[in-house]
């Protein structure tokens, strides 16, 4: 299929590329079928509309219409996927579905839903233009065409029909088949009509599906605008869990140790004046009990750190620098709290990219500077290393990318062999 044929508008870009080679192109029965169909259909159409209105009114009156009348708010639905389905005729590019999926929606759910979505009532209108307009026009083509077909046979019905009187216009008869010549050349001049006003007519209602069935940009800023509420609820709630494990061991385990520790104070104090064996064990349990909540209390701030809820960003991130193991300079300057998803997104994405320098940048220096700039936050972190990072190597920074993907934010790497190394992060606030 040639490249022509590949764009929306397929038949009028032929038409136009060599209208006087169109009527012989294949383009001719295709429009022919597709007028046809519509002829066919769209009485059908017609009467199921009117069926529907008319008992929707007729039972409104006994209170019991509302469903038939919500049919009859649907039916654009089927008949716009018929319609979409007769337009693969004429047109290579298929037209997409407007509407969105409903997987495992009920059935009130779907009704309700497709009732809210304006694709439905442009579907519904498009149902009505087919069913009238598009249907006599289709109609009105349909006997021309039917016509000229016989004008052009009308030669051969006559020699066939011959002695029999044939007349081919009321009150003239045709004596003979070469009386019928004439008939012959308007039929074929009727055929060459059809060609062209054809391929006019499916033109214009290919232009007005395309107008009122295919998806349009509020339709997909729905979509959009609700796949991002989705995202944000997940990331909510992935926060949510995080926290919920930050309480738990907060108040649980690391509660645990703590009495752990003080009661084997409370025995090494004891065993000290009795056997040094003992006392020795105790000392080491005790050690150990110490170690592992210190572990335990790394692990608590690592999950979320203290600070970063109380304090925000710039805060958390400067008591990261304090105890990194290279300098870092912080220059954070918020105008406000940012949302604590923002907040935490930020700090993660800022101690991963803090530790990556401290183990393969070999940097006597790190900055980091965060600001919020036409309601985005923009952190960046260099580092003076020695360059030639790979993003994708580390699980570490595709990890924090995901994250920031669910923020519809973005997440970048420049690190050319050299140095220096910039991380910059930006997130809608």
């Amino acid at each position: 299929m040639s490249e022509g044929e590949q764009r929306p508008g397929a038949v009028r870009e032929a038409l136009r590329a060599d209208p006087l080679r169109f009527p012989f192109t294949r383009w001719v029965p295709r429009c022919w079928a597709y007028l046809l169909g519509g002829a066919l259909l769209g009485p059908l159409l017609l009467v199921v509309v009117a069926v529907l209105l008319v008992l929707g009114l007729g039972l409104s009156v006994v209170g019991v219409g509302l469903p038939v009348l919500l049919a009859l708010a649907l039916v654009g639905i089927p008949a716009a996927a018929v319609a979409r389905w007769r337009l693969r005729l004429v047109e290579p590019l298929p037209l997409p579905d407007p509407h969105r999926g409903l997987p495992g929606a009920g059935r009130r759910a779907r009704v309700r839903t497709r009732l809210r979505e304006r694709a439905t009532w442009r579907e519904l209108a498009h149902a009505a233009l087919t069913s009238t307009v598009l249907a006599a026009a289709s109609l009105g083509f349909g006997a021309l065409l039917l016509g000229s077909g016989l004008y052009v046979l009308s030669p051969l019905v006559v020699w066939a029909l011959a002695p029999e009187t044939v007349m081919l216009l009321p009150g003239h008869a045709v004596p003979g088949p070469l009386a019928a010549l004439p008939f012959g050349a308007a039929g074929l001049a009727g055929l060459l009509l059809c060609a062209y006003a054809g391929a006019l007519l499916t033109s214009a209602e290919v232009a007005l599906a395309r107008f009122l069935l295919a998806p349009r940009e509020d339709d997909l800023g729905r979509q959009v605008v609700e796949l991002t509420r989705s995202r944000a609820r997940l990331a909510d709630a992935f926060e949510a869990e995080r926290r919920r494990i930050e309480r738990d061991l907060h108040d649980g385990a690391q509660q645990q140790l703590v009495a752990l520790s003080m009661t084997l104070g409370l025995a090494e104090y004891e065993l000290r004046d009795q056997e040094g064996r003992a006392a020795e064990l105790v000392t080491r349990a005790r050690g150990e009990a110490r170690q592992a909540l210190e572990q335990l209390r790394d692990l608590v701030r690592g999950i979320h750190p203290q600070v970063l809820t109380d304090h925000g960003l710039a805060a958390a991130v400067a008591e990261v620098a304090l105890r990194h193991p290279i300098p870092v300079a912080v220059d954070i300057v918020l105008p406000e709290r940012l949302p604590a998803l923002v907040e935490a997104t930020a700090y993660f994405t800022v101690t991963e990219a803090l530790t990556n320098a401290a183990k393969h940048s070999g940097a006597g220096a790190i900055t980091v500077h965060g600001r919020v700039a036409r309601g985005r936050l923009v952190v960046r972190v260099t580092d003076d290393g020695r360059g030639g990072a790979d993003p994708a190597a580390g699980a570490g920074l595709a990890g924090l990318a995901d994250r920031v993907a669910l923020l519809r934010g973005r997440l970048m790497v420049t690190s050319p062999t050299g140095g220096p190394t910039t991380l910059r992060l930006e997130v809608p606030c």
